[in-house]
């Protein structure tokens, strides 16, 4: 018989030593869940709005944290306009890109 080191797979490369620490951990994180899932959920609260500045107009103030996520998605909305400019702007260009072509290249 031959003597073999404790703590040691013999005949697992490193990498399958990782994938079966890997599967283990996930194996364990699925049991976990269950139990995790079985806990109460506690009900979202949404943060408070701060207090308006000294000298601050009286608009310039969100009243609701739905308003300030309003707010949000109109801008997002408008950096997406924006996104998407250089699209609606290609049939303009198309026709002079060769003259810009050419002037960039006599630089």
């Amino acid at each position: 018989m031959t003597a073999r080191v404790l703590g040691r797979c013999h005949g697992m490369t490193k990498t399958q030593r990782m994938l079966a620490a890997i599967a283990l951990a996930g194996a364990a994180a699925g049991l976990a869940a269950p139990a995790a899932s079985a806990a109460p959920i506690s009900p979202l609260t949404l943060p408070d709005l701060p207090a308006a500045a000294p000298g601050m107009p009286a608009g310039a103030q969100p009243t609701s944290v739905q308003e300030i996520g309003s707010q949000l998605s109109a801008g997002a909305n408008q950096l997406n306009a924006l996104m998407e400019l250089p699209d609606h702007l290609a049939p303009v260009i198309a026709p002079v890109q060769p003259l810009t072509d050419l002037a960039g290249g006599l630089e």
